[in-house]
């Protein structure tokens, strides 16, 4: 039904986060998102980060939504932004009847959302604004006496301007590495300036690798980390995507001994068993050829094959082949080794999370950056500690 197909509440909440995700990740202007452009703000200067070659602009009732998502969020840093966008639009455009907001709505919560961020004579300045629009209205009456109150009792300095600031978070330094890789694509160096990051054509020992040896790119030496480029052809990532498809479902992650869907974690995720499709039983055995792992139930989970849509992603976390490429956002980035690796259509990217003797490694803590533009897929394969006991084993030296 036509119905079924049409956008649902939860998905214009989502697309809403994934536009503020994009925002505070990339640090973009929100005046440029309304207006079609991926901009921030360089040495005083708007500088691209992604020119798409057609651009649609927003309406101030696409503001108007956006800023009511964050605004029922509480989440009052976004909700100006977004309210003053759409104050903009309305002021120059005739309403229509097909718009959610209008003028006096988005001024009334712009006012509010200014109070909550501690700018009061602004929260004035609109309530006055508004009470010239709706004489009658009590409630802002009661407000505009109550932010004049607010005033006499504490002025603001002249020449001391309020700007709005982002919440602090737990994990505030944590975020600020995140975000910075995911804006500059790591601090990484490049092969020439460390001898010990190389390319080569990698069997492992391996007789099934000896005719057709892996194309390796050692990417890190400290946490070991490298990507294998064509690991798997056009035609074998199509088919798991198609295999996928019927069974996407938004992903979960670990809560207590349960399960639940978190915001840190935006995608839609289907696990396959090799019975599915015979590419999932040959992605099992190259994965076991590489690493040397068993890689088989109950040794190792099923493939998980994820998709990021635009603004999805996974913030930093502990725990994969890349089935697609996007036209921008999406790298992988590792917070602590401090480099980040961006998507390779069918490459699979490699690394231990644990050393030998089973502790986990904290150069691993890594996060995949927001989608900016495009559709990202990726299969997961996670090979258990259990089972591996003669595959990897335990080394003299604590730090393998």
């Amino acid at each position: 039904m036509m119905e079924d197909s049409l956008p649902k509440l939860e998905d214009v909440q989502g697309a809403a986060q994934g536009l503020m995700r994009l925002q505070d990740v990339y640090d973009l202007r929100v005046e440029g998102l309304v207006r079609g452009h991926f901009q921030r703000i360089t040495n005083g200067n708007a500088v691209d980060v992604y020119k798409p070659p057609v651009s649609y602009s927003l309406s101030g009732d696409d503001c108007f939504l956006v800023g009511k998502v964050a605004y029922d969020l509480e989440d009052y840093y976004h909700s100006v932004q977004w309210f003053e966008e759409a104050v903009r639009l309305f002021r120059g455009t005739e309403w229509s009847p097909e718009n959610e907001g209008t003028l006096e709505n988005a001024l009334d919560h712009l006012a509010f959302s200014h109070f909550k961020t501690g700018n009061i004579s602004h929260a004035l300045h609109l309530s006055q604004e508004l009470l010239l629009r709706d004489p009658i209205n009590s409630r802002i009456l009661l407000n505009v006496e109550k932010y004049e109150k607010l005033l006499v009792k504490s002025p603001p300095v002249i020449g001391h301007g309020l700007s709005l600031k982002r919440p602090d978070t737990t994990y505030l330094r944590t975020r600020d590495v995140y975000e910075k890789l995911c804006q500059t694509k790591g601090s990484q160096p490049t092969h020439y300036q460390n001898p010990k990051l190389f390319c080569d054509y990698f069997t492992n020992g391996n007789p099934g690798l000896l005719l057709q040896p892996m194309k390796r790119e050692v990417i890190s030496q400290q946490p070991y980390v490298v990507l294998y480029h064509d690991f798997i052809t056009h035609a074998e990532a199509k088919s798991i995507r198609d295999s996928a498809v019927p069974g996407l479902r938004r992903s979960v992650v670990a809560s207590g001994v349960n399960q639940a869907t978190a915001e840190y974690r935006i995608s839609k995720s289907a696990w396959l068993k090799e019975s599915v499709h015979a590419v999932v039983g040959k992605m099992d055995q190259r994965i076991s050829m590489v690493s040397g792992l068993n890689v088989h139930s109950p040794y190792a989970e099923f493939l998980q094959v994820v998709n990021y849509g635009i603004g999805g992603h996974y913030e930093p976390h502990f725990d994969h082949a890349t089935l697609s490429s996007v036209e921008a956002g999406g790298c992988t980035t590792f917070i602590y080794a401090n480099f980040s690796v961006p998507v390779v259509e069918n490459a699979a990217l490699f690394w231990w999370n644990l050393h030998r003797n089973g502790r986990g490694d904290d150069d691993t803590l890594h996060a995949g950056c927001p989608v900016i533009v495009g559709d990202k897929w990726v299969a997961n394969k996670w090979v258990h500690e259990y089972g591996q006991e003669f595959q990897r084993p335990c080394s003299l030296n604590p730090e393998e």
